[in-house]
């Protein structure tokens, strides 16, 4: 009896901690409940916005194609080489060696997986071993890269870490499609080296496309996504090899490799095409920065501009007026009203260059100037005032380094940081490591930065320019020799006087009056009275038939000042500044009668443009850069169309035509027809300035434009000889390497063969005019008698 009493008391006892336990499993689930809603509801952790789920917030990077759809360039921030793609667009091997490894089980689960979760637990929380695998499935993956990575910066928020994570994964779940997740994934993932994404990562380390990653390439990617600084493949091969063997083998486990075919791709070694992302690197690198600037141009205010900045501030106000391309980013809003950002939009920029020509164009500079810095070199060997010409005095050489040195980035951070002037003195004159640019790659040096400012000196500069007469359209930019050596554009932004590539519009000038290219004019010195102290009388360097009647067509075909300054003194300086302007040069040009032989500073640009009028039948075509851009859907944005002026006459371009041709007929550009051996109808001009500082060349054909200046950095660095530093033997060559080079490849639709739409009266044929001896007698300040 006793004994049925004590189990009858320790009875209700025992119902107690079943009750109890029951209460705090209860309790526990309610409080797992209760917190994961929480989490839904964001008052727990971050939980993005149904909007924000739907339509992800990523910063992608604009892609720039070319013409031929080439992709040359992108612009994005320093980590957001980013550009999506869709899932159709992913290798096969690339999805399944992802699956293989990270989820087997994904298209079974709805975000997150019990068994690996569950495994994981035990398996290397309880045991801990490390056999057990990750219990994170892919989705899991993606919520952390999207969305708790960024805000688990206390210990709370790293509690909740995973909590967070499978809220959000199951949403996503909800939200995508198992295939829309998988490119997601990809598309989101950083590979290092700024290989953001799926299809940076293939172009970085393999040079191709997502959809042709082979089986051991789409392993290697995938292994990296364990710690892609860890299996770095450009820094730590086999490491990575390793790991993508560890891959090959999870993709023969889950079926997708037989067993054989696993063997075979493991022994492979792990080849890299490793393609470096530099903005200073790739096609087109001075285009890219000019059309980078052009875009994100704001409206120009005066206040923004130094006192000595009135044309630009001119020249960029024009631009904001007429230029739709200029501000693009800042003309025009995204739909929720924001201006575009060409770093983080994602856009799509298809340009008029073309890839081809672009190539082309890059390397006939780097043929010609390597060759003509050889020259140079050899001339200023040895020299004291080298890079300069021997012509100048050391204090002049001194005045030239001190003003480059102040004019220096490290000058402006000292003299900023308040740093007296003796030090910053002493700073420039002590010896320290750097690295030189050669043409044969850096090399590392201890120089002083005074001495290594004159050593960059040395180099010759560049620019070169060529676009469609009819179109408008820019085939090739070629800003200087190397852009991660020399920046400096000298397409755009560089401005050097143009010698005799100026005569052109003075003879259309001539032209619109009605004279005609075979009329005849005296070859004698022309001198113009200034005013009561200044008399000018311009000379040739050599005296070719100097006395005799000559045609303009030999004029211009030779370059003669005299024939030039003849038909100077027939029209006014103001009337030839006005026709320039109408030929769109934008610069500042002085009107005053020396204007005629080019003392004035253009741009390759302008120079380029106002030529198209020649070969367009008298209407000029501005430069066209860009034909459409389209936002990262795929829809077409803005779209462009040249602008055309009419400038002179059919007629009048007839003229100019036949007159160009004699140049490179009978004229100063004759070594095409020589050493180059071009047969084909070119009209162009050559252009040397004073002392050979500059050296220009223009050059023609029916659906090509181009123009070419070579020149050192300073006008007082420049060959002292005019053999080497005239136009026809400085800037004339890169022409005709380049047209050597489009002429070759019938690809790109410009052919040799064809001709100038000048109808047969307007082609002139001057030779039978039989040249006529004159007789003079001038004096300074009078006007010639011709007999």
């Amino acid at each position: 009896m006793a004994s049925e009493k004590t189990n009858k008391k320790e009875a209700p006892s025992y119902f107690k901690y079943v009750l109890v336990l029951w209460i705090l499993f209860l309790l526990g689930i309610g409080l797992i409940v209760l917190l994961f809603h929480l989490i839904a509801n964001g008052t727990i952790g971050y939980m993005p916005e149904l909007t924000e789920l739907q339509n992800p917030k990523n910063k992608n990077a604009t892609e720039i194609y070319s013409s031929d759809n080439q992709l040359i360039g992108r612009y994005f921030y320093s980590s957001d080489n980013r550009v999506p793609v869709d899932f159709s667009e992913l290798s096969p091997n690339l999805v399944n060696a992802l699956l293989a490894t990270e989820d087997e089980r994904y298209y079974e689960h709805s975000g997150v997986d019990g068994r690996a979760l569950l495994r994981s637990i035990i398996v290397r929380g309880i045991l801990r071993r490390k056999s057990g695998g990750g219990g994170s499935t892919i989705t899991q993956q993606l919520a952390k890269q999207c969305y708790t990575e960024q805000v688990a910066s206390n210990s709370l928020q790293r509690a909740l870490q995973k909590p967070i994570e499978w809220v959000i994964a199951v949403q996503l779940e909800r939200y995508y499609t198992k295939k829309e997740i998988v490119a997601m994934y990809f598309n989101k993932f950083d590979f290092v080296n700024n290989a953001v994404g799926i299809k940076s990562a293939s172009s970085v380390y393999f040079n191709t496309s997502p959809d042709k990653l082979s089986v051991e390439q789409a392993a290697t990617l995938v292994g990296m996504c364990q710690n892609p600084a860890y299996y770095n493949p450009v820094r730590f091969n086999e490491r990575t090899k390793e790991r993508r063997n560890v891959v090959l083998s999870q993709m023969e486990r889950a079926g997708y490799l037989t067993e054989h075919v696993c063997d075979s791709l493991q022994q492979l070694p792990l080849v890299l095409d490793y393609q470096k992302v530099d903005h200073k690197l790739g096609l087109a690198p001075y285009f890219r920065e000019y059309l980078r600037r052009m875009l994100m141009a704001k409206k120009p205010v005066r206040s923004n501009y130094a006192s000595w900045q009135d044309q630009k501030f001119y020249e960029d106000s024009l631009a904001w007026v007429e230029n739709p391309l200029f501000g693009w980013c800042n003309k025009n809003t995204k739909p929720d009203g924001t201006a575009y950002n060409i770093y983080t939009d994602g856009l799509k920029i298809y340009t008029t260059i073309d890839s081809r020509l672009q190539r082309y164009a890059e390397e006939a500079v780097n043929e010609h100037i390597q060759e003509l810095q050889r020259n140079f070199f050899k001339e200023k060997k040895g020299r004291k005032t080298a890079p300069f010409t021997n012509q100048l005095t050391d204090e002049e050489v001194e005045s030239i380094m001190n003003r480059s040195m102040k004019q220096s980035d490290r000058y402006y951070r000292m003299k900023a940081a308040k740093v007296p002037l003796d030090t910053i003195l002493k700073v420039f004159k002590t010896p320290i490591p750097m690295q030189l640019f050669t043409y044969k790659g850096y090399i590392d040096t201890l120089m002083s930065p005074l001495d290594s400012i004159r050593y960059v000196k040395h180099y010759l500069r560049c620019g070169f320019m060529s676009m469609s007469p009819t179109t408008g359209h820019i085939k090739a930019y070629v800003g200087g020799p190397n852009f991660g050596a020399f920046q400096y554009d000298m397409v755009s932004d560089g401005k050097r006087q143009v010698g005799s590539t100026i005569k052109p519009y003075l003879y259309t000038l001539a032209m619109e009056e009605g004279m005609s290219p075979c009329d005849q004019v005296p070859n004698l010195p022309q001198t113009f009275v200034i005013d009561e102290e200044t008399v000018w009388s311009p000379r040739n360097d050599d005296h070719e038939r100097e006395g005799e009647m000559v045609t303009l067509r030999w004029g211009l075909a030779k370059s003669n000042n005299n024939v030039t300054a003849y038909l100077m003194k027939q029209f006014s300086p103001k009337s030839l500044v006005n026709l320039m302007h109408s030929f769109g040069i934008t610069s500042y040009l002085d009107p005053v009668v020396a204007l005629c032989l080019g003392p004035s500073e253009i741009s390759v640009k302008e120079m380029v443009s106002a030529y198209t009028t020649f070969a367009n039948k008298g209407i000029r075509v501005t430069p066209m850069y860009v034909t459409r851009i389209e936002d990262n859907n795929g829809n077409i944005i803005s779209e462009f169309t040249p602008k055309m002026y009419e400038v002179v006459s059919e007629e009048t371009s007839y003229k100019m035509l036949s007159l160009l041709k004699a140049v490179t007929t009978e004229g100063t550009g004759l070594r095409l027809r020589g050493k180059y051996a071009f047969r084909n109808e070119i009209a162009g001009k050559t252009g040397t300035t004073q002392n050979n500082s500059d050296g220009w060349f223009m050059g023609v054909v029916p659906n090509l434009v181009s123009g070419v200046w070579v020149g050192g950095e300073d006008r007082a660095i420049h060959f002292d000889g005019l053999k080497e530093g005239q136009g026809a033997n400085m800037a004339l060559p890169i022409w005709a390497l380049y047209m050597q080079k489009v002429y070759a490849d019938p690809e790109v639709g410009i052919s040799d063969k064809e001709v100038f739409d000048i109808p047969e009266q307007y082609r002139y044929n001057c030779s039978k005019i039989n040249a006529t001896q004159v007789k003079v007698t001038a004096t300074d300040g009078e006007e010639e008698e011709f007999f």
